[in-house]
């Protein structure tokens, strides 16, 4: 089986120790490939350093060196090292491009550091991604093991939401999720759920003209075209129980109303899922933790849950007709 690929992240984070973790917890159940400098990686971890990803030897995590010039210093990001951050992203996604690789699971990264070490040009991974894949949208999916929500505006502030959301972006951010839930989650016929903005979603336009000039028409549009879509629902009523085995996906306008809902339910083992790639790319939902780098305290829980992902993904691609 190929190995799915763990690009380092920021060294200075807890991406090195939760990859160890979860390669630790994971076993012989998925074969793993870790790409940066070996002196970042935990104290003692028993390493196998190759430039061949299908080289494996039990007991041993395998390592694609990379050379970033200096050690890591826990909690204390180094721009020295963003270089090297940077090309273990890209030889990730070049090993999965070139068939070595099932997937590429992304450990955290501090864009501060990319910008000042190297002038990292893009807000982060996912835009980072999709032009290392020449894609022009791509789409964010939180997912756990009760919810897979997808906002359709991220990070903007809140009162820019309005203008961005256009019929445009909602109807492929729609098509987008339409098409992996088929071919990454083996889904034939999604059931899509749509948010509305406004509270009660605009209440037939006494609350906001958002759902009646925007939502409700490229919901239309995108039945006629065979999509089961719900919606525009109030976004207060979308998220309990019963609500939730009604739908495959939710599509949310924006950042905290799809990813409150995700974070209250399972705060530890969220995934964070880029949809609209020629590849699988997951990630752990936390960032570099800075605070609790090195000390041992680091939950590897959504690091497990974004490797399983990955691979659970690329079953479903493999089984495809």
């Amino acid at each position: 089986m190929l190995p799915i690929a763990i690009s380092c992240g920021e060294p200075a984070g807890v991406g090195p120790e939760v990859a160890v973790a979860a390669w630790a917890a994971l076993g012989a159940e998925t074969p793993l490939v870790w790409l940066g400098d070996p002196r970042h990686l935990p104290k003692g971890t028993p390493v196998h350093e190759t430039d061949d990803p299908g080289d494996r030897k039990t007991g041993k995590l395998t390592v694609l060196p990379r050379d970033f010039g200096a050690p890591a210093i826990p909690g204390q990001p180094d721009p020295a090292h963003a270089q090297g951050v940077i090309d273990a992203i890209g030889d990730a996604v070049a090993l999965v491009e070139a068939g070595k690789a099932r997937a590429l699971c992304t450990a955290p990264i501090h864009k501060a550091a990319l910008i000042d070490g190297a002038g990292f040009a893009y807000p982060g991974h996912t835009e980072y991604l999709a032009a290392l894949a020449g894609i022009r949208q791509v789409v964010m999916m939180l997912a756990c093991d009760g919810l897979r929500v997808v906002p359709t505006t991220i990070h903007i502030p809140l009162a820019e939401v309005p203008g961005q959301l256009s019929a445009s972006l909602l109807s492929e951010t729609i098509g987008i999720t339409h098409a992996a839930l088929r071919r990454d989650f083996g889904i034939a016929a999604p059931r899509i759920a749509v948010s509305g903005l406004n509270p009660h979603a605009g209440e037939d336009g006494k609350i906001g003209r958002e759902e009646q000039d925007t939502i409700i028409p490229v919901l239309e549009a995108l039945r006629l075209q065979g999509f089961a879509l719900t919606g525009p629902l109030s976004a207060d009523t979308m998220f309990h129980e019963g609500a939730r085995a009604g739908y495959d996906a939710a599509i949310c306008m924006y950042h905290d109303q799809a990813l409150i809902p995700i974070k209250t339910l399972d705060f530890s083992g969220g995934v964070n899922i880029t949809l609209g790639l020629p590849f699988i790319r997951t990630s752990p939902d936390h960032g570099t933790a800075f605070d609790i780098a090195g000390k041992g305290m680091a939950d590897a829980t959504s690091m497990i849950a974004a490797i399983r992902m990955a691979a659970t993904m690329a079953d479903a691609r493999d089984a495809a007709p």
